[in-house]
């Protein structure tokens, strides 16, 4: 079980790691998941079945929890008095039976001080005495942390004039469902039964409902209740004891990951891509008005110079640097728009920015390709079939109109008799005149019904201008959609690593037991 969890808290991590890469996921909404540690006391014996009991002695500097190890060994194991505000150490008191090899390299036991001992009656306890959590020596913060997810047992020391300290309270508090724990009250020969009892109300305030509280004395020992605590935690280091400590630290493990998990996937849900697809659809529009009312100049000199030039490269930039800024005000509302709608606006960026690296070259080369197509092929359809026709007769009908005078001249001058006559002034200004007619008529409508070049080049420019936005607003679609679909496939993993926490139904525990006294209600 242990192991699952750790490599499902692995997989969790690992996703929340990879997405945090790409950007789709903030530092902040992973830090809870990845602050996790799957750290226990299990994985210091490396699953063995028969391993023993960590109790670690804590407190605030000058409780005596040093005096109540010694106490504890018989003899002077673990530094006390002045030497421990400073002291960068902790003391391990265990059977000679154990093998410290186990213990796995990772932790600082280059500042462990290491005693055995020989009573069987202890053999499956580790006694450990922490250094002094609220010491003046930061190294000895680092201690209690690195050591702490390893430990079952928290013996929590106070005195009558420092129960009340609140580092090592907070530290309680923070950790409190995280171990077992035993209370004592120790320099008990200086305390009195209201500081007892104000401590106990405290505890029960912090989560527990009847706390295990024992006072003792190091100076003197006689009456107290040092014994009774050395019982209790020999129950607790039976083998059932033991398991249900581990179960009870497994579910809270699995409980604490279903909760961050949780909480990552209501902010994925929260995302509304609905609303940024239409914040977009509303601002391009406005923009692409503006675009094109903007560009109406630019587009009138550049097809009176494609018009002047035909097949030379215009010297005029359709997409200049107005039109840049003006898709640069857009993608940037759109971004802001995402940051507001708790969408992560870095992987949005990198595919609007190559949208907007690519908008110049894009707009210009399909402006002018329509442009020059346009060329080609100007006028509409009827302008195009009617100059067909006016060509046509401008070559037809002065043939026509020289074949009927030549028709005329043989038929008149074969029956004329008086072929002076017939061959006068008047018939040859008037076969002149048709045969001019029948060749200018057709010629002037041809030049009336000829498209305009520029007109040609402007239309073809307009509508290449409106291919490229229309690509260029897909392709901000498609950069929003990916993006949705993204965080589709995040939401779809997330809910995988879900289905694998759901923890078993805890057993239930009897709240006037000894596990349900030592554990947080």
């Amino acid at each position: 079980m242990v192991y699952d969890y750790a490599e499902l808290q692995a997989k969790a991590q690992h996703w929340a790691e990879t997405a945090l890469a790409a950007g789709r996921l903030h530092k902040n909404e992973v830090e809870d998941l990845l602050a996790l540690d799957s750290r226990h006391a299990e994985t210091l014996f490396s699953g063995n079945a028969d391993r023993p009991l960590l109790v670690a002695f804590m407190g605030g500097t000058g409780v005596g929890k040093s005096s109540l190890l010694n106490r504890l060994a018989g003899q002077t194991i673990a530094k006390a008095g002045v030497q421990r505000p400073t002291s960068r150490e902790v003391t391990l008191y265990h059977h000679q039976a154990l093998a410290l090899q186990q213990l796995p390299g990772g932790l600082p036991l280059d500042s462990v001080n290491i005693s055995r001992h020989h009573n069987d009656r202890h053999s499956h306890i580790v006694w450990m005495d922490m250094p002094d959590f609220d010491s003046i020596e930061q190294g000895n913060h680092h201690l209690v942390l690195e050591w702490l997810p390893h430990i079952d047992i928290l013996l929590y020391v106070v005195s009558p004039e420092r129960y009340r300290d609140n580092k090592a309270w907070q530290l309680l508090l923070a950790e409190g469902a995280k171990h077992a724990w035993l209370f004592v009250m120790n320099q008990w020969d200086r305390g009195q039964a209201l500081q007892f009892d104000d401590f106990k109300q405290q505890l029960r305030k912090a989560g527990f409902n009847d706390p295990l509280l024992f006072r003792t004395s190091c100076t003197e020992p006689d009456g107290d209740e040092f014994n009774e605590l050395l019982q209790q935690l020999e129950q607790l280091s039976g083998r059932q004891s033991l398991i249900r400590l581990e179960q009870h630290n497994r579910q809270l493990r699995v409980q604490q990951l279903q909760g961050v998990l949780q909480t990552l996937q209501a902010g994925l849900q929260a995302r509304d891509f609905l609303q940024l697809q239409n914040f977009y659809s509303e601002a391009w529009q406005k923009n692409q008005s503006s675009l094109q009312h903007g560009l109406a100049w630019p587009l009138q000199q550049l097809a009176m110079r494609m018009a002047e030039k035909t097949g030379q490269k215009a010297d005029i930039v359709l997409w200049d640097a107005w039109a840049q800024s003006q898709l640069q005000d857009v993608l940037d509302a759109l971004v802001l728009q995402a940051v507001q709608l708790k969408i992560p606006n870095k992987p949005l960026k990198t595919g609007l920015q190559a949208v907007k690296e690519r908008a110049e070259k894009q707009v210009n080369y399909q402006a002018e390709l329509a442009g020059r197509e346009a060329l080609l092929n100007p006028g509409n359809a009827l302008q195009r079939m009617m100059l067909r026709i006016t060509a046509v007769l401008e070559t037809l009908a002065p043939l026509a109109a020289m074949a009927v005078v030549g028709y005329q001249v043989f038929v008149g001058y074969a029956g004329a008799l008086d072929s002076k006559t017939y061959l006068g002034v008047d018939f040859a200004v008037h076969s002149v005149l048709l045969i001019a007619l029948s060749w200018l008529i057709p010629f002037f409508l041809q030049q009336k019904i000829q498209p305009s070049l520029q007109k040609a080049a402007l239309r073809g420019l307009q509508k290449g201008l409106q291919q490229a936005l229309l690509a260029m607003e897909l392709e901000i679609k498609e950069v929003i959609r990916a993006e949705q679909n993204q965080t589709i496939q995040l939401q779809q993993a997330l809910a995988a690593l879900l289905s694998q926490c759901e923890p078993a139904a805890p057993e239930a525990l009897d709240k006037q037991s000894l596990l349900g006294r030592v554990l947080v209600g």
